[in-house]
């Protein structure tokens, strides 16, 4: 072979190698027929991630913005193995009705997780559901009934359980006992992510065409359409979610639960409200703070959606304190400072895997320090669905993250801390705080009950 020749054919070797898909090894025969349902802003990043990891067959797509599910057909035709364009639907019962789907992920608005998740159950269909699990209590308790009776195996989205650097600081800080006794924790979002949109700014008109606001609405309470609410904006109003605590406590009260191997609480106390930009339509609470009661340790949330963090590297971040150090963890970085100490001696930032997945720099719209946590999180959704385990981020780790945040407004809303009966899932001693563990659905939709599903 002359050296021309062997350029050329290491050189199309090569061009071959580039284009083979990065699949674990472990997962390369994982041919999962696959459907979403939310083809919106996370749903595409969760399931172009799981198309990145295993050659799984992406067969459904539902959505009731005909826009959104024609684009994310198209993208995802272009992604997958196959390049077959699945099929779209405008309603989920219509998608889970064919029974041929072995995975279904859910990435819709918090009021619509509970009823498809539930019928995915019924269906035999294993999932992925991002978090909020629900919308309020006794949906969580009831998609976990349903997870549990029909056997599948769910994975919520609370994949800060699967961020690489983080499981670095779990293994090599706490695990290790650097920390030493923990006694107090923490957690909070500084991010400026309220809608300040007025109702100058953004009147109520009529939905889009190619939005379906009726189905859009489903369960909750029928509000009229602004530009707000669609795409991505509907976490501005209580209706449809349960406000910066229910978006993003959750994920930082999930990641210090999994860290320190905590349950549930058994106290509950918040206070906040609109404290600074009264103007804006959003209601939900600008200025919150919530105690979790871990028996001797207290975690505590702070958010604020206007001035400045306390500490500008970690906005949304945990702050774990022991009697020999201090843990700051958040999606971008962790670092251990011992105490007395000025400088972190043990430390790690966010994992990129441009190398493998080069289509993380391209993107749209994907948080690309969050793409190897994503992926790590379907690896483990997919080796616990061969083995019939629980994933790391299991339905019940998600009911409780996803309850105890909805209880904390629950409290702020009654003006009382709340005392938890993790056994019977009941507020003790507090009728009115129960009666709230459960909202009103809109007619035709029917609440899920947990002895029902």
């Amino acid at each position: 072979m002359n050296r021309r020749q062997f350029l050329q054919t290491t050189g199309t070797a090569a061009l071959a190698l580039s284009a083979f898909p990065h699949y674990a090894a472990e997962f390369a025969d994982a041919k999962k027929r696959v459907g979403l349902i939310g083809t919106g802003w996370y749903g595409k990043c969760d399931l172009l991630r799981l198309i990145q990891i295993a050659p799984v067959e992406v067969v459904s797509l539902c959505d009731v913005d005909k826009k959104m599910l024609s684009e994310a057909a198209d993208i995802v035709a272009s992604r997958q193995l196959s390049k077959k364009k699945p099929r779209t639907y405008s309603d989920y019962r219509a998608m889970l009705k064919e029974k041929d789907l072995d995975l279904v992920l859910i990435a819709t608005p918090d009021h619509w997780h509970a009823l498809p998740m539930i019928e995915a159950c019924k269906a035999g269909m294993d999932i992925y559901c991002q978090k909020p699990i629900g919308v309020d209590v006794v949906e969580c308790q009831a998609m976990l009934a349903a997870a549990r009776k029909y056997k599948r195996v769910v994975q919520i989205g609370t994949q800060r359980r699967s961020t690489p650097h983080l499981i670095d600081a779990r293994d090599k800080v706490i695990k290790e006992g650097l920390l030493g006794r923990i006694a107090y924790a923490e957690i909070c979002c500084y991010y400026h992510m309220r809608s300040r949109d007025t109702i100058e700014t953004a009147p109520d008109t009529a939905p889009p065409d190619y939005l379906d606001y009726e189905a859009w609405t489903g369960p909750a309470p029928m509000r009229p359409y602004n530009k707000i609410v669609h795409p991505r904006g509907w976490r501005a109003f209580m209706e449809y979610g349960n406000g910066i605590v229910g978006d993003m406590c959750v994920h930082m009260l999930d990641m210090v639960r999994w860290m320190l191997d905590l349950g549930w609480p058994t106290t509950i106390s918040s206070t906040g409200g609109v404290f600074m930009d009264k103007a804006a339509r959003a209601n939900i609470s600008d200025t919150q703070a919530a105690t979790f009661g871990f028996g001797d340790l207290p975690v505590v949330w702070t958010h604020r959606s206007w001035g400045e963090a306390p500490d500008a590297k970690y906005p949304w971040a945990a702050f774990i304190y022991g009697d020999k150090g201090t843990l700051k963890a958040s999606v971008n970085s962790f670092e251990f400072i011992p105490r007395g100490k000025k400088e972190a001696t043990v430390s790690g930032e966010a994992l990129f895997e441009y190398e493998k997945y080069p289509e993380d720099k391209t993107e749209k719209d994907l948080e690309r320090h969050v793409a190897s946590a994503i992926r790590g999180h379907m690896k483990d959704l997919l080796a616990n669905i061969t083995t019939r385990g629980k994933p790391v981020a299991d339905v019940e780790q998600g009911a409780i993250s996803s309850a105890t945040c909805i209880m904390a407004n629950i409290s702020a809303q009654l003006g009382r801390s709340l005392k938890w009966d993790a056994e019977k899932w009941q507020v003790v001693g507090d009728k009115e705080a129960n009666k709230l563990l459960h909202r009103p659905y809109r007619a035709p939709w029917v609440h899920p009950e947990p002895g029902k599903v």
